[in-house]
C-alpha cells in the first residue's frame, strides 16, 4: 500500500513539472488546430501574417493540424559597450508603444531621441533607443522609402478577411486598404471611394511598386476597384475573398484594367 501511494505521488509531481515546461513552451510556439488560419493565428499572437511566414519558413499560406509555429521573433538592435542597446531596426508589424517597451523608454522619450513629431515609423528605419536627443531633424523619408514601406505595409495585411467599408486590419474593403495602409506609412490622405482616388491620382503609363492600380465595371459601372502595386506585374488588395497578391495577368482583372496612378 505505501508502495502504490509512493508510486502516485511520483507520478504527480512528474505530472506537475511536465504541465509548468509545457506552459513556457506555449509561450514561444503554437500547434495548428483544425480549422486555424495564419490570419486567425496572427490575431490571436499580435502578429502579422508576413511575420509568422518569415518565422516559420513558410512560402505560402497553408498550414496543417500539428504543425507547430514559432509566434514570436528576435529583435535587432545594435549594442553599447555596456551590453545596452544603441540603435533599433523596426520591422513589420513593430510600433512606438512596442519599441519603446521593449528598451524601457516612454514613447515621448523615443520619439524626443529620435526628432519625431508624430508615431509614423516604417520599415528599415533605424532609431536611437539611448543616448541623448538627436540635435538636428531627421531627414523626410524619401519617395522611393516610402513606397518600399508602402509595399511591405499592404503585404503585412495578407490574408485579412473582406470587410465592407472597413478601413482597419479587423477587416477591408479595396478603398478602405488603400487609406489605412498610406496612412501608416505617413501619407495622410482621406477616406474616399475608389473612384475619387482615381480622379485624384496622377495617371502614369509605368508603375513603380507603391503606385496605384485601378480597375473599372466590377460589382459597378465606372472605376470600382482598386490596388497597390507591388512588383512582378502584381497588386495586393482587398478583394471579396480578403486581402490577396493577384497578378495582372489574371484573366478577370485584365478585363477590368482601368490605368495606373500615383498621389
Amino acid at each position: 500500500m505505501k508502495k502504490t501511494t509512493k508510486t502516485l505521488i511520483t507520478v504527480a509531481t512528474s505530472f506537475v513539472l511536465s504541465t509548468g515546461f509545457s506552459s513556457k513552451a506555449d509561450a514561444a510556439t503554437y500547434t495548428v488546430k483544425s480549422g486555424d488560419s495564419l490570419w486567425r493565428i496572427s490575431q490571436t499572437y499580435n502578429v502579422s501574417i508576413s511575420e509568422l511566414q518569415t518565422i516559420n519558413n513558410l512560402s505560402g499560406y497553408t498550414i496543417y493540424p500539428g504543425q507547430t509555429l514559432e509566434t514570436t521573433r528576435e529583435t535587432t538592435s545594435i549594442t553599447n559597450t555596456d551590453g545596452s542597446a544603441s540603435t533599433y531596426t523596426v520591422k513589420s508589424g513593430d510600433s512606438l508603444w512596442a519599441i519603446s517597451r521593449a528598451h524601457n523608454l516612454s514613447v515621448s522619450q523615443l520619439k524626443s531621441l529620435n526628432n519625431l513629431s508624430s508615431n509614423t515609423i516604417y520599415v528599415g528605419q533605424v532609431l536611437k533607443v539611448s543616448g541623448s536627443a538627436t540635435s538636428t531633424p531627421v531627414p523626410p523619408t524619401t519617395q522611393q522609402s516610402y513606397k518600399t514601406a508602402l509595399v511591405a505595409e499592404a503585404k503585412k495585411h495578407i490574408g485579412t478577411p473582406y470587410k465592407w467599408a472597413g478601413n482597419a486590419p479587423g477587416g477591408f474593403d479595396c478603398s478602405g486598404f488603400i487609406y489605412y495602409t498610406h496612412n501608416q506609412v505617413g501619407k495622410k490622405i482621406s477616406r474616399l471611394s475608389a473612384a475619387s482616388y482615381y480622379n485624384m491620382a496622377t495617371k502614369i503609363s509605368s508603375p513603380e511598386p507603391g503606385d496605384l492600380v485601378f480597375f473599372k465595371d466590377t460589382y459597378k459601372s465606372g472605376i470600382s476597384h482598386m490596388g497597390i502595386f507591388v512588383g512582378n506585374n502584381s497588386f495586393v488588395h482587398a478583394a471579396s475573398s480578403g486581402v490577396q497578391l493577384t497578378s495582372l495577368s489574371n484573366t478577370y482583372w485584365k478585363g477590368h484594367f482601368a490605368g495606373y496612378g500615383k498621389f
